[in-house]
């Protein structure tokens, strides 16, 4: 009996192991292509853009909320509501994802404009928020499934690297969109 539900689990782990690389290709490679092709101006068939990177801060707002919350219900060990909010975060930043890529596939890209120190500080956050969001794709969607295959142990050691750089990267996206906002 053990070494069958031992089995199981390998077969589990492997299976996860292919979603979290599959998913994560297939997103960091589509923001990857986005950084190569250049859209086509600020407006697309009369609709205003622009819309899509406030929408994306919006997202990510409600995305460190969540978060929050998950961690608030975690560590007073409410489970059931720390799904929730982790279901929250998930939907949240589907949403961001899907007016982001909607957004830098179709609109041109825009220059930051600022100078001196808060430019340098600009790129810094700019840069941290990119490769710490594409370092953010595999490290959720792998805590995601631990979690919600009740593999605690591991769940817990990979949540305590995953929430922080969530919330980073969250918190990180609405300050990039505030402070490039001035120049769509």
């Amino acid at each position: 009996m053990s070494q069958l539900k031992a089995e199981e689990q390998k077969r589990t782990n492997r299976t996860h192991t292919w979603i979290v690389i599959l998913l994560s290709v297939i997103i960091n490679g589509l923001v990857t292509i986005l950084i190569f092709v250049e859209g086509g101006g600020q407006t697309f068939n009369g609709f205003d853009l622009t819309i899509l990177p406030m929408m994306n801060a919006i997202f990510n707002s409600f995305t460190t909320v969540f978060l929050l919350g998950a961690l608030y219900f975690i560590l007073r060990k409410n489970i059931k509501m720390h799904r929730r909010f982790i279901y929250g975060a998930f939907t949240t930043t589907t949403l961001f994802l899907v007016t982001y890529l909607a957004y830098h596939s179709l609109a041109s890209s825009t220059s930051y404009g600022g100078e001196g120190v808060i430019q340098y500080i600009y790129y810094f956050i700019l840069i941290s928020h990119i490769i710490l969001a594409a370092l953010i794709v595999p490290l959720s969607i792998y805590t995601f499934l631990k979690g919600f295959t009740y593999q605690v142990q591991k769940h817990r050691k990979i949540a305590r690297w995953t929430m922080p750089l969530w919330l980073y990267v969250s918190v990180t996206g609405v300050v990039v969109y505030f402070m490039i906002a001035p120049y769509y």
